[in-house]
This record gives structure tokens, C-alpha cells and sequence, in this order.
């Protein structure tokens, strides 16, 4: 019983309301419970929610503001990591969506409304893209932007990829004067501590 209420806790953590009513899993797809899937879905939450979470933090005048010309904005960087999400379901094998563009995404990457739903749509897309693979097609050979590697290596890969423009966001938002949110509630956590 434990087991299988955690399992809903993960669903609940991993697959919010809105993702099932956008993009319901196909029927075919069993939840991993254990195991090389389960532990990058989890990364892939943790990087969801952090993107998604700064990009709600930083003002939509913002959104076309760079640091220097001839690289991303603000909003360039959130429609590359939900192009980057499209591009790597498709090398696992799941087609992009009908209607959707990636090179059109860009046009709009300075309308913050439409940025956070294209990264929540990416995301909930990409998450089923991961839950189609087998298990026993991790091993299997495929070829990334990066060359060849295996399923399980993709993953590797992917999360580093995420580590590089998560942390390109905050130092954005940081160079405007923006905390990114789960700092600033650290730092408020951490001033309401009582002194010793």
C-alpha cells in the first residue's frame, strides 16, 4: 500500500492536473516505478518546475532583453529549452504534435504567456516521449545533436543540456536584479530562524 501511495505522490508531483487534460500518456505506457526512467523523469521535474518557476519571476518587458548582441534573450533561452524538449522526444521516437512549429516558437518568445505554456506543453510532451521508451531499449544506439549514444546516455546528455540554461536563466535574471524564487525563499527561511 505504501508502494503504491508513493507512486501516486510522484504522479501528483510529476504529472500536474493540466498535463493530463493537455496530454494524456498513451494507454499503452506502464509508470515506472523503479529504475533508469524513473530517476530522469524526476530530474526532468526538477528542471520543469525551476524553468518554469524564473520564467513567471522575470517581468514580460523583460522577456527581450540580452545581455550583449548576437545571443539569446530573456525569452530566446525559455523557446530553445521547449524546442530542445521537442527535439529530444522526437530522437526517443515520439513525433512532434500536430500544429507544432519549433521555428515558429521563437517569433514569440517575447509574449511571456505564451513562453510559459509552450515550456509546459514541451514538457508535458517530452515527459511522454520518456515514458514510451522500454526499459529494455535503454541500451539501445541512437544518435543526439551530440553523436552517438545510447537511450540511457541521451538522458545524460539531456540533463546537462537543462543544467546549462537553467543556469544561464538565473544568471539573466541575476544581471537584472531578479532572485530566483527558491533562493529567495531560502534566504527568507533562513532569516526567520531564531538566532543562537
Amino acid at each position: 500500500m505504501r508502494r503504491v501511495l508513493c507512486l501516486f505522490g510522484f504522479l501528483a508531483l510529476c504529472f500536474p492536473t493540466r498535463f493530463f487534460a493537455q496530454e494524456k500518456p498513451p494507454a499503452t505506457v506502464v509508470i515506472p516505478t523503479a529504475g533508469a526512467r524513473l530517476e530522469f523523469l524526476d530530474e526532468v521535474s526538477f528542471y520543469e518546475q525551476r524553468f518554469l518557476r524564473l520564467a513567471d519571476a522575470i517581468p514580460e518587458e523583460k522577456y527581450n532583453w540580452r545581455p550583449s548582441e548576437g545571443v539569446r534573450s530573456i525569452g530566446d533561452v525559455y523557446m530553445h529549452v521547449a524546442t530542445m524538449n521537442y527535439g529530444n522526444a522526437r530522437t526517443l521516437g515520439t513525433p512532434l504534435p500536430a500544429g507544432v512549429d519549433p521555428k515558429a516558437m521563437l517569433a514569440s518568445a517575447g509574449d511571456k504567456t505564451k513562453v510559459i505554456q509552450v515550456l509546459k506543453d514541451s514538457f508535458a510532451h517530452f515527459r511522454n516521449a520518456i515514458l514510451a521508451v522500454k526499459d529494455s531499449d535503454l541500451d539501445k544506439e541512437i544518435k543526439t545533436p551530440r553523436g552517438q549514444t545510447t537511450i540511457r546516455g541521451s538522458f545524460f546528455q539531456i540533463s546537462g543540456s537543462f543544467g546549462e540554461h537553467l543556469g544561464q536563466s538565473i544568471a539573466y535574471a541575476r544581471s537584472l536584479g531578479i532572485v530566483p524564487p527558491w533562493t529567495a525563499e531560502r534566504q527568507q527561511q533562513e532569516s526567520e530562524k531564531p538566532k543562537p
